[in-house]
């Protein structure tokens, strides 16, 4: 998935209300931009920080700027617009880029299902069960090249793993798909201290045949694409 406009580096002075992020541009501009992230965000909104933003001309929109990475200035990025992986996953999806995935002939993101709630993606067709696919993206590191997820509670994401588990139990396959939007880890492992419900919906998900698939990325200024598959450590 390329960005749909080249990106322009700063560096961020504040992130606020959640959805704000005043930035410096290189040549001392100071801006607001639109950040798409409404999780703690924990280690990537530190001040000074080194960001890219995505300009915008469109009259519709009062923020001329959206966050979309952090710059470790270490060769490693991390993506921070929440949208991206559905994005990125649904191209991948439709070129059948993933193995383990890739013989579904049907494909539909955002259907209906559980108590008022949308599955990301439905897969359906040829000679198996139905698959029910929720994708969490995934930007926490705490602990060097272990990825993490939730970095805040999250009770809607306890939610699905209950409405996955109903899926599975009635005789489809389910799945929930962590997507890692760094390129500085290996592996993906629940963050069970910061949201212990979360973590234990997942292993109740799990012991009812919800399937745990994590996938990393390859993240660069001029786009974010989904690169192999990655251990997942459930602790069970």
């Amino acid at each position: 998935m390329q960005f749909s406009t080249p990106l322009m580096p700063a560096r961020l002075i504040r992130r606020y209300k959640r959805f704000l992020a005043d930035c410096r541009l290189e040549d001392g501009t100071e801006i607001t931009a639109h950040c798409p992230n409404p999780g703690s965000m924990m280690g990537l909104a530190d001040p000074d920080m080194k960001i890219w933003l995505e300009p915008n001309d469109d009259p519709k929109k009062k923020l001329k700027y959206g966050w979309r990475l952090v710059d470790h200035e270490n060769g490693h990025y991390t993506g921070v617009d929440t949208a991206v992986p559905n994005r990125a996953l649904k191209q991948a999806l439709l070129a059948r880029e993933i193995p383990s995935l890739a013989d579904y002939p049907i494909i539909k993101p955002e259907v209906k299902y559980g108590e008022n709630s949308r599955v990301d993606f439905h897969l359906s067709g040829g000679n198996r069960p139905d698959l029910w696919i929720e994708v969490k993206s995934v930007t926490l590191m705490r602990q060097n090249g272990v990825a993490e997820f939730p970095d805040s509670v999250t009770a809607r994401g306890a939610k699905h793993m209950g409405e996955l588990a109903a899926m599975s139990r009635a005789g489809d396959d389910a799945m929930v798909l962590f997507l890692v939007q760094r390129t500085d880890c290996a592996r993906v492992a629940p963050a069970a201290d910061i949201d212990p419900k979360y973590a234990a919906a997942l292993r109740d998900a799990v012991a009812d045949g919800v399937r745990v698939m994590a996938l990393g990325t390859r993240i660069s200024p001029k786009g974010v694409e989904i690169g192999d598959e990655i251990p997942f450590d459930i602790g069970i």
